[in-house]
């Protein structure tokens, strides 16, 4: 994804977020797991970011999400995907209230890491362009 641009910043994104169920509960396999990842895409895509890649495993999920606006809250971003997909489980999947008696899928916690991408040829054309404005 290339860099987006608003009036006054120009930017590129990437995060690295982990989420796990309540007491890492194995219950991300088959047909929830194909949802989930269904799910997440339909999200991301929604808000105008890209899934860069998703990763379901039984205990927890990896996301990786570019061009989330230097702006947003990072943990709205989180609160949004794990709120979200926690209805949407809840909905599709009734049987996994059962599991999560709480009301609550997703533990409170998560992981939320960058990753870079700007080489030094991007940071000196960004200037030479501001120079110029």
């Amino acid at each position: 994804m290339e860099a987006k641009t608003t009036r006054s910043s120009v930017f590129h994104t990437n995060y690295h977020i982990v989420f796990c169920p309540m007491y890492r509960r194995k219950v991300f396999k088959n047909d929830i797991a194909e949802h989930l990842e269904q799910f997440f895409r339909k999200q991301v895509e929604k808000k105008g970011w890209a899934l860069i890649t998703i990763d379901v495993r039984p205990d927890h999920i990896h996301l990786a999400i570019e061009g989330i606006s230097p702006i947003t809250r990072l943990s709205d971003v989180v609160k949004y995907l794990k709120g979200t997909s926690g209805l949407s489980l809840f909905k599709v999947f009734p049987k996994l209230r059962r599991q999560f008696r709480k009301g609550r899928i997703w533990s409170r916690g998560y992981y939320l890491g960058t990753a870079g991408e700007v080489s030094s040829a991007t940071i000196k054309n960004y200037i030479e362009r501001v120079e110029h404005d």
